[in-house]
């Protein structure tokens, strides 16, 4: 089925226009099967020609799947994910690439089922994160300390933003790794941020801090920002275009109002009430 686009003397709604260069995605004719069914199947689709778009759909549409696919943890059966940078930068086709290396391109994603921090206090775990996508072994946070005494102010901003007193201790609860894991991506400089479910199991007040952090960081350093969201308070709040998917295929595309309203989305995306 062929994507819908919002036609074009509509015009797309934003907070602030921002006509900067931005890093973009392109997924060209990519297919994912998985016991022979489609869970990814997308003809041509472009990411992030605005600051913060949305992917939504019901569960099993494919979303999680293709943020997998776009970070190489999943193999595509056919096609493509390019990456664009928005310097000049030449064009990086992520799909030929090993994970470990795409996030030191600038492209990070969040953790759906956040990471292990249960092994590690919490300011270690986020100095981790900043060796992650350099070409320090992060080994070298120990036998090096101040290798990375340039991120520690910014560590600790991050920590007195979510009310974190303490970062010799470990982290306890679900709540408090989603947040510290929201921190680890912007803490590894992202230009293209895929965040996947960040405010699940969060209260609305914390939904809120993330994300107005997450549009500060956006609109101040250019970051590009993709979110898969069940939570569409959110979406229709902070996203300045969507991508509705199910099925497999992004259906339909644009300002959050014309998606929200349109019929597809009322009947496939679990009935109007949830929209």
């Amino acid at each position: 089925m062929a994507t819908e686009s919002q036609p074009a003397t509509t015009s797309v709604s934003s907070a602030s226009v921002d006509e900067r260069p931005r890093p973009r995605l392109h997924v060209k004719g990519a297919t994912k099967h998985f016991g022979g069914r489609v869970v990814v199947d997308i003809d041509d689709l472009m990411f992030c020609n605005h600051p913060i778009e949305g992917l939504i759909g019901p569960n099993g549409a494919g979303k999680t799947t293709l943020m997998r696919v776009i970070m190489h943890a999943v193999s595509l059966d056919g096609g493509t994910v390019t990456f664009l940078p928005a310097d000049g930068e030449d064009p990086k086709v992520l799909s030929k690439m090993p994970a470990h290396a795409i996030p030191r391109l600038g492209v990070v994603k969040s953790n759906q089922v956040t990471q292990d921090f249960d092994r590690l206090t919490i300011w270690d775990s986020l100095l981790l994160s900043v060796a992650e996508p350099s070409d320090e072994h992060p080994w070298q946070i120990y036998r090096e300390p101040g290798l990375f005494s340039d991120h520690e102010e910014e560590i600790r901003y991050y920590l007195d933003y979510f009310g974190f007193d303490d970062p010799s201790r470990f982290a306890r609860s679900t709540g408090e790794k989603k947040l510290l894991d929201i921190v680890r991506c912007l803490l590894m400089r992202p230009r293209l941020l895929l965040l996947d479910e960040p405010t699940a199991g969060l209260p609305d007040e914390l939904s809120d801090l993330v994300m107005d952090l997450v549009r500060e960081r956006a609109r101040t350093d250019n970051i590009s920002v993709v979110i898969v969201e069940h939570d569409l308070r959110i979406v229709w709040d902070v996203t300045d275009y969507v991508h509705f998917m199910a099925e497999g295929e992004v259906l339909l595309q644009g300002d959050p109002e014309w998606v929200r309203s349109h019929n597809i989305v009322a009947e496939k995306y679990l009935g109007g009430a949830h929209v």
